[in-house]
């Protein structure tokens, strides 16, 4: 069965910093771009970066970028999203997703395995 599993949400002050970890299991997702997304109370999913099958081309939603970093170590199955200077509009429940394609790609369509997400939230 495959398996993406957020972890590493929870409760920050603003100006902190959180690690978020994909960990994927089932099948290997090294051939295939991934990517963060987040649901803020209320709103629809919105993208937030993605990273190539590599790890050598990422992309950045406007509003995290130079304060959140996407990574991937493809030996572990994993991927990670380091989030520096938090601010209470990050608050959101964040998911991780799989692409069926090998380059970056900000479209949720493109994205065919989603994890069930981790609780960021961020307090003033």
């Amino acid at each position: 069965q495959v398996q993406l599993v957020e972890s590493g949400g929870g409760l920050v002050q603003a100006g902190g910093s959180l690690r978020l970890s994909c960990a994927a299991s089932g099948r290997t997702f090294s051939n295939v771009a991934m990517g963060w997304f987040r649901q803020p109370p209320g709103k629809e999913r919105e993208f937030v970066a993605t990273i190539s099958w590599s790890g050598g081309n990422t992309y950045y939603a406007d509003s995290v970028k130079g304060r959140f970093t996407i990574s991937r170590d493809n030996a572990k199955n994993t991927m990670y999203l380091q989030m520096n200077s938090l601010k209470p509009e990050d608050t959101a429940v964040y998911y991780c997703a799989a692409a069926s394609t090998r380059f970056v790609t900000r479209e949720i369509r493109n994205y065919d395995y989603w994890g069930q997400g981790t609780q960021v939230t961020v307090s003033s």
